[in-house]
Parts: C-alpha cells; sequence; structure tokens
C-alpha cells in the first residue's frame, strides 16, 4: 500500500510505543532538551504579529463587506494560541512502569489512561490540554475552541530557527502559524463563530463571493496531475489549500509589517522576500514512494508537497516580482487567474 518493503527497525518501533503510553513523560525531556524559554518567547511575538498582520489583511479585503469583516475581527479577537507545551503537565503518579513487564506495562497504562478520561467526565472541558504532544510534528485549529495550537516540535529548523533572519522564519513558521490562522476561516473553520458556536455569520452577497473564489482554487488543483492516470483532487483538499495560500500571503505580510518602512536587508544575494519565499519552500521538502503518493492522495486533504508549495507561490503576486516569473515560465499565473481570499 505504500510501498515499504520491510518493517521499522525495532527500536523505532520500541520508542513509537514508550511515546504512545507516556506521551507527555517524552514531552517534558523533548521540551528541556530542544525547546528553551526564548525559544517560547520569539514564537509568542510571531504569533501576536501573524494575528496583528491578519487583522490588516482582513480590514484591507475589497471583496467582503463590512458586516461580514466585524463578524472575522471578532473570531479573530477571541483566538487562543498554544504555544510549545501545556501550561500544566499529566500527573502520571499513579501510574506504576517496571522495566521488566512490558505487557503489564501497556496493561496499566490502558487503565490509567481510561481512569483518567472518566474522571474528566466529572468535569469542565480541561481547556489547558491539546491534543497533540510536545514532540508532534505539527500543528492544529480547533474550531470548538477557537485555538490553535504549536507543538515545540514544529518549532524547529527549518520552520522555525533562532539563528535565522526573520525572512526565512516568516516564510516558515510564519506561514504554518498562518496556516493555522486561516483554518479558521477556510470553508469549514468559517462555519463557526468565535465562542466556537457552529452559525452562520456571512451575508448571503459574501458567502457567494467566497464561494467563486474558492472555485477557482479546487479548478487550480485539480488540474495537478502527478501521474498520468491521477490528478490531485482540489474539492477533497480544498481547506487545506486554503491555508497554505492564506498563510504564505500572512506571513509575508507579516514580514513586511516588522520592517517598519525599513528597506530589508540582502543576504546571500537574496532580498527578503526572496528569502520569504525559500523559506517557504524549505518546509514541504519530501520525498515518496509512488505507492505512498498514490495513497496520499485518494486519502489525504494535503496535496503533495510540490503542490503545495507551487500551488500557493504561483497566487501570490510578490512571488512574481521578487523572482522575474513572467508570461511562458512554468508558474505563471495571469493576474485575473490568480485567488486571492485572504
Amino acid at each position: 500500500m505504500y510501498g515499504v518493503e520491510e518493517p521499522r527497525q525495532l527500536w523505532r518501533r520500541g520508542v513509537n510505543l514508550v511515546n504512545q503510553h507516556l506521551d507527555e513523560v517524552v514531552g517534558m525531556v523533548y521540551v528541556k532538551e530542544h525547546f528553551p524559554p526564548e525559544a517560547k518567547a520569539r514564537m509568542q511575538e510571531l504569533v501576536a504579529n501573524l494575528i496583528k498582520a491578519y487583522e490588516v489583511s482582513i480590514k484591507e479585503l475589497d471583496w467582503m463587506g463590512e458586516a461580514t469583516k466585524q463578524e472575522a475581527l471578532d473570531k479573530l479577537s477571541k483566538f487562543t494560541p498554544k504555544i510549545g507545551y501545556p501550561d500544566k503537565w499529566r500527573d502520571y503518579s499513579a501510574l506504576t512502569i517496571s522495566g521488566d513487564d512490558l505487557y503489564g506495562n501497556m496493561q496499566r497504562s490502558a487503565l490509567f489512561n481510561y481512569a483518567e478520561m472518566l474522571e474528566k467526565q466529572k468535569g469542565p472541558v480541561a481547556k489547558h490540554e491539546s491534543a497533540m504532544t510536545p514532540q508532534t510534528v505539527n500543528a492544529y485549529y480547533n474550531p470548538p475552541l477557537n485555538e490553535i495550537v504549536f507543538p515545540a516540535a514544529i518549532l524547529q529548523p527549518p520552520f522555525f530557527n533562532m539563528e535565522a533572519d526573520d525572512a526565512v522564519n516568516y516564510g516558515g513558521i510564519g506561514a504554518v502559524i498562518g496556516h493555522e490562522i486561516v483554518h479558521g476561516f477556510d470553508d469549514s473553520g468559517s462555519t463557526f463563530d468565535g465562542d466556537g458556536v457552529l452559525r452562520n455569520w456571512w451575508t448571503e452577497e459574501d458567502k457567494s463571493e467566497f464561494k467563486a473564489r474558492t472555485a477557482q482554487l479546487i479548478d487550480q488543483y485539480s488540474a495537478f496531475a502527478p501521474f498520468e492516470d491521477l490528478h490531485i483532487n482540489g474539492e477533497f483538499t480544498l481547506g487545506e489549500n486554503i491555508g497554505d495560500l492564506g498563510g504564505l500571503s500572512i506571513g509575508l505580510l507579516a514580514y513586511k509589517m516588522s520592517l517598519d518602512g525599513k528597506e530589508a536587508p540582502v543576504l546571500d544575494g537574496f532580498t527578503g522576500e526572496q528569502r520569504v519565499f525559500l523559506g517557504y519552500g524549505q518546509i514541504f521538502q519530501g520525498k515518496y514512494r509512488e505507492e505512498a503518493m498514490r495513497n496520499l492522495i485518494n486519502t489525504d486533504p494535503h496535496a503533495p508537497s510540490e503542490f503545495r508549495i507551487n500551488g500557493a507561490v504561483r497566487n501570490v503576486p510578490e512571488f512574481y516580482s521578487a523572482f522575474g516569473v513572467k508570461e511562458g515560465d512554468a508558474l505563471y499565473l495571469k493576474p485575473d487567474q490568480r485567488v486571492k481570499i485572504w
């Protein structure tokens, strides 16, 4: 199914098992080793800057009416970011782990988790918790809680590098932050308000325009064909494609705002905007077996990496000026074919 020719190495399976049963214990070790306080402080600053840039973007949209803009801004103001690791770690004191009893450890872990789950039913939702551990290389948006979550493991190179310049980080983790923010306003997230309530806060005219623009994006991605007999499903991947395009656009805007009117430095022969796009291009590098890619196209709402990058950049006007992209080039789109949503 995935083209894998041999089982995973035993030690990797062992690490996965420990990670599965002692998730936040591993998380505490990971944070101590790889996510210093200054990294969290820098990330908090970046998230705040991205939210501010998104606010500016919403206010400047020429296709959305004022009533819908106010609803969108209200929702944005209620976003809750969770960065790196939970404010309160899980208490494992009731769980006994023995170095010579693997099966017993797994049984006791299962009972421990079940007891914890039952205990949670007695009180309110534990809003400090996250659905991902600190050592998970991923991020997500949660509509009912209107929260964006960035585990410590995604706050590492190539996504985020404390030693890199701002342009690279805005193109990397900045675009990821923007991506998750935009999920609050994509085809699914836009059906929830700032309090996590499922309700329509759009005017009919604005919703119609939103659907027209997303239809253009669907057509663009559906034209991508990784194989002669298999195209990307633009409708299936729509939410993620909206997130990618919006995330890159907001990351770029946030970088421009961070310059505060100053001219961006040229580093290693690359301008600031070029470095933003280069940073973006690096975060989704990947190599697929054919079987794995075919499976991904049919089951994953994310397009393969190549199309996530190229599908987004060719809709951003600054990409053309940054690299001198012109008619006839592979990624060229006529101005009236470029999609602008957020």
